[in-house]
Order: structure tokens, then C-alpha cells, then sequence
């Protein structure tokens, strides 16, 4: 379990913004919310129960899982904001990929990597959760 402030308020802000996205967006942005908010929940629930060396294929293993599902959200759904988160978690996956081919353990680097990608990600679906509310608001308005 993360311990580290900045830590704490980085998983705070992607949940918030994650349940941001399962109440406010579209479709593509409740997938989107949906499977970021479940790879946190599992990143950090599960992994904290492992052997370190089990966890970082957990972690290697659920990102990848992750950005291929995010890969087809945004090819169904054909929004910039999934192709950056996608992107995003494509780097996370080559951080942890990296580190584990390297057997380096995890130092100050990758610890600052790891928590500007993230907030990368959240800032993506947030984004991407205000630009399809925002639109949807505007349709309905000229609708009426």
C-alpha cells in the first residue's frame, strides 16, 4: 500500500476523475473511466499482496492488458483523448518492461516516470470526459 503523499493524492485524483468519467461521459469515456479506475484498483490492491518479483509481471501484465483495451475503445470509437491514454499506458508497459529486462529495481527515475505517465493518463480522461459532456450538452441545447 502506497504510503508516499504524492502517491496517495495521484491515486485520489485518477479514482475521482475515473468516477468523473462513469458519471459524466459517453460510452467511449465510461469504458475508458471504467478500465483505468479497475487497473488502479488492481495495481494497487492486488500488487501489495504479491512477492515483489510476482508484482512487477502483475504490473507489466495488467498495463499491457490495459492499453489493449484501451486500443479497442479507440479504434471503435475514434477519440484522441483514448489514443493519447493508450499511448500513455504503451510507455508505462515499456517502463516496467525496461526495469524488469534490466533487473533494475525501482529507483527515484522510475518512480517520477511512472507518476507523470499516470497523471498523463488521468489528465486524458478527464479531458477527454469534459470534451464529450461538454458536446453533448451543446447537442442537446440545440436540439431544443
Amino acid at each position: 500500500m502506497p504510503t508516499s503523499p504524492i502517491v496517495i493524492g495521484l491515486i485520489s485524483l485518477t479514482l475521482g476523475i475515473a468516477l468523473f468519467a462513469l458519471l459524466k461521459g459517453g460510452p467511449a469515456e465510461r469504458l475508458g473511466g471504467a478500465m483505468v479506475g479497475a487497473n488502479l484498483l488492481l495495481s494497487v490492491f492486488v500488487g501489495s499482496f504479491l512477492p515483489p518479483s510476482v508484482e512487477t509481471l502483475f504490473r507489466l501484465t495488467l498495463d499491457g492488458l490495459t492499453a489493449l483495451g484501451l486500443l479497442v475503445i479507440a479504434v471503435r470509437y475514434a477519440s484522441f483523448w483514448l489514443g493519447g491514454a493508450m499511448l500513455l499506458y504503451a510507455a508505462q508497459f515499456s517502463l516496467h518492461a525496461f526495469y524488469m529486462v534490466m533487473s533494475r529495481s525501482v529507483d527515484l527515475l522510475h518512480m517520477r516516470i511512472n507518476n507523470l505517465n499516470f497523471l498523463g493518463i488521468s489528465v486524458c480522461l478527464a479531458v477527454g470526459t469534459i470534451v464529450g459532456w461538454r458536446r453533448r450538452v451543446v447537442s442537446r441545447r440545440s436540439a431544443a
